[in-house]
């Protein structure tokens, strides 16, 4: 079994600790999947009978309704989450990611799709990007070209993405809603004379326990929780089998599809209207797609396959048996099917699987926002890191708050689950209809397989999803239109700030300075040089910045040490360290300019550490060395203007290195633990590797270069100016912009850019807190950009 071949972003398998017995890491993680990705789609059968029976037909004697439904049911179960979900989409994995924005990442590197401006060709020398160079086959290509050709074509597909992703994020809403009120409403079949209002209380606690979880990770929730869900398909396939044996064997007959067109034929418009209700049968199947950077192929396969996938279908048949000999239980058929002697043990159990049922979407609404913020397509947000093994496993709080709020809104607005089910099924099968689209596409573009395979995958299963989703439009004035509007809330908020983001660098582009202008006009503004280092933080990744201008017009001095930071995406979801860092020179080498691009996947972690300002200088020793020896080779003549640049942390040491002395900082005097240990450094990342004992301790590190006959004086003194410069201290320069329409702008523009995105610009988090900048060694400057 090649589990660590399909494993995450190039760093071998995500579980650490047992790379050594494969098997024994996929059934670990099959297990952990159960509390995080299967909760929601084995909560499904407390809602699916009501919802679909919603309209309380009169049931007919030889059950055509009873058996046309579980048809319905089973060969859903069959054809979607086994068939596609199992044997297609999971394949279609960026490096061991899921979700909406995995396909769309795997487009964007095999056709020039991409949302992110600030590409260069260098990136695709990356390890995790993977292209495989065969050639298209005839319409393939046309395909291909038609997308690349045709802006509207590619403005269309994003929007298809956005639409995707929002309804992932409307699920995180609406589905702890009707899991948790479908579970508590069970209290009503045992003490029918409570007051109505005690469900939609108990609802509200168990929601605000639910989320208030979130905080603890994952990995501990999955843990927690997965107990929980392997006792509840336990359950609910034991009661089906008693079921089936007690009230009626016959149900088997269901699984012919005969019933299926009885069922249709017979019930006309209102049958077809009940798909809406049976299409909650597959509400969570998005997230074994969604949370696989959580967990591996192999275990989401096994955990479906071999658990859930025979426990649904013994429940379903379990309630239809029971239901084919009670036909006025129908609005109550799950908890009136239960044997009273464990109505309460379930009950319970049902309770808490529903609490674990919103965690599989909690979790993928958290990994989906978060690849959209890395993508450019959603503001900057708090993202917290759970786990240190498993690279995907994150936690925002500031989403995790408004899902509640907007959660607990739905549930007291409608309190009932056959409403809320309403809005519910339209989000869940959006979100598939997205995923069948762009993985026809996958398959041409990306597997370079023949169209007709990739036509006929999208006719199959869109034709399946189109179908449910007329279903589910019938239902928008009852409730059906919430998720459509939270879908526009979203979407609108995730285009803004892409199409702000994409007009603010684009004024940055053509704003950029000639360096050798700048330096020409270097004396007649009296430009001087002071001590130490600057960082000029920008968006380019060639030229120099409009704010560097604006910053020496202003104030005719900079360091003089200068490095043109760029942090920026590129579409793949992890950058191996050793390939992160990209260093080149602006200018010649008296102008002691050098660029830094730092290179980061939608999934990596982001510079938050104080050893970034080590690397950095280790970086650039580095790129000095290999420059001098000539050791390396540029990938592209793309950095020509600007000066060769190199990937550093790769290439071999010729024989010099610094030597780092790590020092105990003064505010830590009193934890009694001086360091002072001599570390020769023979690359970028292992001082990196060097774990402070305590969360809050910032190192001091000092630098030195030792005697070493060989070096050429020339590299020796430029590496000393480095090591003086960052002694002297280090300033980071960041622009404080503005962003405003351009007066000839139409209306819709400046409402876009004036109020839409300024709104968002204003309320984000903060570059410099988003980059972890110390605060006393920051200096913004203002500029206005009129885009």
């Amino acid at each position: 079994m090649d589990v660590e071949g399909e494993g995450h972003r190039g760093f071998g398998f995500p579980y650490k600790g047992l790379q050594q017995n494969s098997i024994k890491a996929v059934l670990t993680l099959a297990y952990q999947s159960f509390g995080v990705v299967y909760g929601d789609l084995s909560t499904s059968p407390l809602y699916v009978y009501r919802s679909t029976f919603s309209q309380k037909w009169q049931l007919h004697e030889d059950d055509t309704e009873i058996l046309g439904v579980l048809s319905f049911i089973v060969y859903t179960l069959t054809l979607v989450p086994m068939m596609k979900y199992i044997l297609f989409v999971l394949s279609a994995d960026d490096n061991g990611e899921g979700g909406t924005f995995a396909l769309y990442s795997l487009l964007c590197r095999y056709a020039k799709l991409s949302m992110l401006p600030n590409q260069q060709p260098i990136d695709k020398e990356l390890s995790t990007y993977k292209l495989d160079q065969d050639v298209l086959d005839a319409k393939g290509s046309k395909v291909k070209l038609f997308l690349e050709k045709h802006k509207n074509a590619r403005t269309a597909l994003l929007i298809v993405v956005l639409l995707g992703t929002s309804m992932v994020i409307g699920d995180g809403i609406l589905t702890p809603a009707i899991s948790v009120l479908s579970a508590v409403s069970g209290i009503e079949v045992a003490a029918p004379n409570l007051h109505e209002h005690v469900v939609d209380v108990i609802a509200c606690l168990v929601l605000v326990g639910l989320f208030a979880l979130q905080h603890f990770g994952t990995r501990k929730v999955g843990f927690m929780f997965a107990p929980i869900v392997l006792t509840w398909l336990f359950c609910i396939s034991s009661i089906g089998i008693y079921n089936i044996v007690r009230w009626n064997v016959g149900v088997f007959r269901a699984l012919s599809p005969y019933y299926m067109y009885n069922y249709i034929s017979k019930m006309g418009a209102a049958g077809w209207a009940s798909l809406g209700g049976i299409l909650l049968s597959i509400t969570g199947t998005e997230a074994m797609f969604a949370d696989l950077g959580h967990f591996s192929r192999s275990s989401i396969k096994i955990a479906f396959t071999f658990v859930v996938y025979p426990s649904l279908v013994l429940a379903y048949m379990g309630q239809a048996a029971y239901l084919s000999k009670h036909h006025a239980d129908i609005q109550r058929s799950f908890y009136k099917s239960i044997p009273e002697a464990v109505f309460w043990p379930v009950f319970v159990v049902a309770t808490l699987a529903s609490v674990v049922g919103s965690q599989a979407v909690i979790s993928a609404t958290f990994s989906v926002i978060r690849q959209c913020s890395a993508l450019g397509c959603f503001p900057r947000v708090k993202v917290v890191h759970t786990s240190k093994n498993i690279y995907g496993q994150v936690y925002i709080p500031e989403i995790n708050w408004i899902l509640l709020i907007l959660c607990l809104a739905i549930t007291i607005g409608f309190r009932d689950t056959i409403l809320i089910g309403h809005a519910y099924g339209i989000a869940v099968i959006t979100v598939m209809f997205v995923t069948t689209c762009l993985m026809s596409l996958v398959i041409v573009v990306v597997w370079q397989k023949s169209i007709w395979l990739a036509l006929c995958f999208l006719v199959f299963f869109g034709s399946i999803e189109l179908l449910y989703i007329s279903a589910a439009l019938v239902k928008v004035p009852e409730g059906g239109w919430v998720p459509l509007v939270l879908s526009g809330m979203f979407m609108a908020i995730m285009y803004v700030w892409h199409y702000g983001t994409k007009k603010k660098y684009q004024f940055d582009v053509q704003n950029k300075v000639s360096m050798k202008w700048l330096l020409t006009l270097g004396p007649s503004l009296g430009i001087v040089r002071v001590p130490g280092i600057g960082l000029i933080y920008t968006e380019l990744v060639t030229g120099v910045p409009a704010i560097f201008s604006h910053f020496v017009t202003n104030l005719p001095a900079f360091h003089e040490v200068l490095v043109f930071v760029c942090i920026k995406s590129v579409p793949v979801p992890y950058v191996p360290p050793q390939e992160r860092y990209l260093i080149g020179r602006v200018g010649t080498k008296e102008y002691r300019m050098y660029r830094c691009i730092l290179r980061y996947g939608y999934k990596d972690i982001r510079i938050d550490d104080h050893d970034f300002e080590n690397q950095l200088i280790l970086s650039i020793g580095e790129f000095i060395q290999t420059e001098a020896a000539q050791t390396w080779v540029p990938s592209s003549n793309e950095g020509s203007v600007d000066g060769k640049m190199a990937v550093v942390g790769t290439s071999a040491r010729n024989g010099m290195a610094f030597t780092v002395s790590e020092l105990e900082d003064l505010e830590q005097s009193s934890y009694g633990t001086p360091l002072s240990k001599s570390l020769s450094v023979p690359s970028l990342q292992d001082l990196s590797e060097i774990e402070s004992p305590d969360v809050g301790r910032k190192r001091r590190v000092r630098f030195e270069l030792p005697e070493s006959p060989d070096v050429d004086p020339s590299i020796r003194n430029e590496l000393m100016q480095l090591i003086e410069a960052r002694d002297a201290g280090i300033a980071y320069i960041l622009g404080h912009s503005y962003v405003q329409a351009k007066k000839s702008s139409s209306l819709l523009k400046k409402f876009v850019i004036d109020v839409l995105y300024s709104f968002l610009r204003r309320n984000c988090r903060g570059s410099a807190v988003a980059l972890s900048i110390p605060h006393i060694c920051l200096i913004e400057v203002g500029m206005i950009y009129h885009v």
